[in-house]
């Protein structure tokens, strides 16, 4: 059982913790956001990821072998995802003193959209899906043929990995916070923010590939 455990463990953490748009996106709120914001948006990332790994262990298959699905999941998610970085690459700088007022104010009107914008992204990912099924299909049904119920095996791998996207996601976001002590600029600002546009296209065309 603890050997299941840390297999589930490392393999939830390699698919949180690579590249991919989820966390090029928690890399920027890191920088840009307050921590709470930041947080929030990696707590929606999580919690829409935990709700895949569940859906891919009650009808995963069922799910990837509808045609509409297949063909329109990858558009969609790559049309939003151009959107941002066309928005993240056109978002303005701002001096150092607005970014540190800005810090000190109550942020709950932006809150709830950054986590719904880590759980929008999440939802779209084809490539979180294929890790999701891919796990279900190498620990939850292995467990569950060999030492408990379905329903526990995947309860305990939903657990796994909603803790290994926590920390994986929001890895990117404390770079980005330590990043953010090194922005004191509009260039350096405006730098960063092109270059994670140019990395979220570069993770769209990879996922499309």
């Amino acid at each position: 059982m603890l050997s299941s455990l840390l297999a589930m463990a490392g393999f939830a953490l390699a698919g949180a913790i690579t590249p991919g748009p989820v966390n090029v996106l928690a890399l920027r709120h890191g920088c840009e956001s307050t921590k709470s914001i930041a947080m929030l948006y990696v707590l929606g990332a999580s919690l829409s990821y935990t709700a895949i790994v569940w859906l891919m262990g009650q009808g995963g298959h069922w799910l990837l072998e509808q045609p509409t699905l297949a063909l329109w999941t990858p558009r969609l998610c790559a049309a939003y995802l151009l959107w941002l970085a066309w928005k993240l690459a056109r978002a303005p700088a701002e001096p150092a003193a607005a970014r540190s007022g800005e810090a000190r104010t109550s942020t709950t009107p932006r809150s709830f959209p950054a986590f719904l914008q880590g759980a929008a992204v999440q939802g779209l990912n084809p490539k979180a899906w294929l890790v999701a099924l891919s796990g279900v299909g190498m620990f939850v049904l292995p467990l569950s043929a060999a030492q408990m119920p379905l329903h526990m095996a995947l309860a305990w791998f939903c657990a796994v990995s909603l803790t290994a996207c926590l920390l994986g996601v929001g890895c990117w976001a404390t770079l980005g916070r330590a990043l953010s002590q090194w922005l004191t600029t509009p260039a350096r600002q405006q730098g960063l923010n092109r270059l994670l546009a140019l990395m979220l296209v570069s993770s769209v065309f990879s996922m499309l590939a």
